[in-house]
């Protein structure tokens, strides 16, 4: 299970330059990301519905894109311009959509009073079983700045990764804030990621390991706490790997193992 957060710090497990599981963790937490395996065998020609959801913390409510729209804005004063949720996702799908690119799927929640907003667009851009997202962030209170980050969907099983932290779009909200403009910086920035990311991917799935190999990254993971997961999940991790459900995941690589985590 991982989890996305206001302000994070990164713990993982490094294996052959590849970070292959990683928890953010913070004083603040927004929301969690859920990923749960598909317990039916879809094929490969058939688009699923998405089934990881976004799963909001105490304080925090799942909304729809509709319901993102009735959410109030404070007003704005001399030197401090809160950009509205909807407003930023607009501007978003708008950009996307000039770059030939649509949203196929779409979640958010926000904090108790509305102030913090956590947004997952799912992606046209795809490619060998996987599909791009992107994680929004924004907030009212001047506790964080617009950012953005980009991850996966594993298409077979709905798991969900995001790659590194959310990167802030170099504005602060001021008066002279074009949101648009801003918007189209942090889209160019995300969309450079898609082919360093999707190399990853391959790579780690030609990076095949031992049986000896996978056990001693999950023994690392619960035992010597190299991720702060609860240890009731490790027989989980160990099964999913070993007895994977899906043939996307038989090969013994590091592909198939960080899904193990992700699944679990």
């Amino acid at each position: 299970m991982s989890k996305v957060k206001s302000t994070s710090k990164s713990n993982g497990i490094i294996h052959n330059n590849h970070v292959l599981a990683k928890v953010h963790t913070t004083e603040t937490p927004l929301v969690v990301i859920e990923e749960k395996s598909s317990l039916l065998q879809i094929p490969p020609e058939l688009e699923p519905e998405p089934l990881g959801k976004l799963i909001a913390e105490p304080g925090t409510r799942l909304i729809t894109r509709q319901q993102l729209g009735l959410i109030p804005t404070p007003l704005a004063t001399r030197t401090y311009k809160p950009i509205p949720h909807i407003k930023i996702v607009e501007a978003l799908v708008e950009t996307l959509g000039f770059r030939k690119i649509s949203v196929v799927h779409d979640e958010y929640a926000i904090s108790k009073d509305g102030s913090k907003c956590f947004g997952l667009l799912e992606l046209s851009e795809a490619f060998t079983g996987c599909r791009f997202a992107l994680g929004i962030r924004n907030a009212h209170d001047r506790s964080l700045r617009l950012a953005m980050t980009v991850g996966l969907r594993v298409i077979v099983c709905s798991n969900l990764a995001f790659e590194g932290d959310f990167v802030p779009i170099k504005v602060k909200h001021s008066q002279k804030l074009e949101l648009t403009e801003c918007v189209s910086i942090g889209v160019d920035r995300i969309q450079r990621k898609f082919r360093p990311l999707q190399n990853k991917v391959e790579k780690m799935k030609e990076d095949f390991i031992s049986n000896e190999e996978a056990k001693l990254i999950i023994y690392e993971a619960f035992i010597d706490k190299k991720l702060p997961v609860p240890i009731t999940l490790l027989p989980l991790v160990h099964a999913y790997y070993f007895k994977p459900e899906h043939e996307e995941f038989k090969d013994p690589s590091l592909w198939s193992l960080a899904n193990a985590f992700t699944s679990s």
